[in-house]
């Protein structure tokens, strides 16, 4: 992608912009493999799923999630 693609495309309207990067988010989710991830990203998985290991039922359910953000 040239400076001049990418130039047009900050000049197009928010909600253009928003779209093109809703088209983009939908191409990557489709292949998640082809995603980098970051060591700090990687690491943060590791203790995450070592943690849950460790206890595996202490857990929150999706509805205590959206409970949360609701009150958020």
């Amino acid at each position: 992608m040239s400076d001049t693609d990418v130039d047009e495309i900050l000049r197009l309207p928010a909600e253009e912009r928003l779209r093109l990067v809703e088209i983009i988010w939908a191409s990557l989710v489709k292949e998640p493999s082809s995603v980098p991830l970051g060591d700090a990203h990687r690491s943060v998985i590791d203790e995450r799923l070592a943690e849950h290991e460790r206890n595996p039922n202490d857990v929150v359910t999706r509805a205590e999630v959206f409970a949360e953000a609701r009150r958020g």
